[in-house]
């Protein structure tokens, strides 16, 4: 088993990269926030691993921390979720929101991700929530206040996707002294205007 790769990128794609690794090509498939970090990176990259093996077909899926290898892995132990659903839960939403998700019996979040419907969500929460409960325990997850939440939803109504409304209220949470969830979506506006506009 590939446990992980280092070397150069050599080319990227929709949604995957090729490493080259002393003159062998490895394409890996990764999350849209893993392939734009990627495009900027310099020099050697490195990537955690998980090869999926079926009968007719053999998969590299590439992560650039272990905790969210540990997630994918522990996404595809659920019943019904393949790498593919796995890989698009890691690309829309933090390993915070989806723990807070899961904690939260919060069948929302977690529908708005491609390929999630209702009764996958009530299967995530079901076989996660003891899981997700450790692990919100020992993440730091104080500047997620239902304020926040709140605001990350709002935004997500209005069209944006739930990582660029998580990010932008983030910034918010560091700039807004008031910090009700009027002030926080109105900071996170003005900030996610301003990088429009960038």
């Amino acid at each position: 088993m590939i446990a992980h790769l280092s070397g150069e990128l050599a080319s990227t794609g929709d949604r995957w990269v090729v490493i080259d690794v002393g003159g062998v090509g490895y394409r890996v498939q990764v999350t849209g926030p893993a392939l734009a970090r990627l495009k900027g990176a310099e020099g050697r990259v490195m990537l955690h691993t998980h090869m999926a093996v079926r009968d007719d077909d053999i998969q590299l899926f590439g992560f650039l921390h272990p905790g969210e290898l540990e997630l994918f892995t522990v996404l595809i132990g659920v019943r019904g979720i393949g790498p593919q659903i796995a890989m698009n839960i890691l690309s829309q939403v933090s390993f915070e929101e989806f723990a807070l998700a899961i904690v939260n019996d919060d069948e929302k979040v977690l529908t708005r991700i491609p390929g999630i419907g209702p009764k996958s969500a009530k299967r995530l929460i079901l076989e996660l929530k003891e899981k997700m409960k450790k692990r919100v325990e020992t993440l730091s997850l104080e500047k997620h206040s239902s304020e926040a939440r709140d605001a990350v939803s709002a935004l997500v109504s209005l069209g944006f996707s739930p990582h660029e409304a998580e990010e932008a209220v983030d910034t918010a949470l560091e700039a807004v002294p008031d910090q009700t969830v009027q002030a926080l979506i109105r900071a996170a506006l003005t900030h996610l205007r301003e990088r429009g506009s960038a």
